[in-house]
């Protein structure tokens, strides 16, 4: 697993209803994409939740090498670089996943005449929380750790912890149904779209 994510900071005036638009335009396009097992598009909106900034600000989790490959060197990324500037991405080498405890639990069901429609409950917020190792920190005891205290609230859909070791920063990421809970540290972030066409095919726990 690889977790990947770029950051467009956009001004402070700027109309988040263009990234949503194109969100709910172009947002289906991953929902099959060989290798990925989830990207959650993500945005802060300045003033909402502490953030300073308005930003879109995507993330990845790849099952494969190649998936990631297809996507940076395709036309989504293209496009996007056109529209925005080419972004520097943040990569981080996957470590861990918890799934929430039930995934695709509906969260409502609706009854008529001649059947019951359930509708599935849907990831709307997601955190991210980065630190720097100290050089006499263990990495590999601070990864344990950290996946040891994967969230287990009712809440989770899916968390993840990665490394980047060249810089030795560990992240821990999360996506949410409903709102995320107060005492979760880190980057709040609101989720317009979520494709997760490969995400049941990564494996819970830690990886390796």
């Amino acid at each position: 697993m690889h977790a990947m994510q770029y950051e467009i900071t956009l001004p402070a005036d700027y109309d988040l209803g263009i990234i949503r638009k194109r969100v709910a335009d172009k947002g289906h396009l991953l929902d099959a994409h060989p290798g990925l097992g989830l990207k959650a598009y993500l945005v802060r909106e300045r003033g909402r939740d502490g953030s300073p900034v308005n930003q879109y600000a995507p993330f990845y989790l790849w099952r494969t090498v190649e998936g990631m490959n297809s996507f940076l060197w395709g036309p989504g990324f293209r496009g996007l670089s056109a529209d925005f500037g080419r972004p520097s991405v943040r990569h981080w080498l996957g470590a861990g996943l918890a799934h929430g405890a039930v995934p695709d639990a509906p969260a409502t069901s609706t009854s008529t005449s001649t059947s019951t429609v359930t509708v599935a409950t849907p990831a709307t917020t997601a955190t991210r929380h980065t630190v720097r190792l100290p050089e006499s920190d263990d990495p590999a005891e601070a990864v344990e750790r950290a996946i040891a205290e994967f969230p287990t609230h009712p809440a989770l859909h899916t968390a993840a912890v990665a490394v980047d070791p060249s810089r030795w920063e560990l992240v821990r990421f999360a996506l949410w149904r409903g709102p995320a809970p107060d005492d979760v540290p880190g980057i709040r972030y609101q989720v317009l779209h979520l494709s997760c066409p490969e995400l049941d095919r990564l494996p819970g726990g830690r990886h390796w």
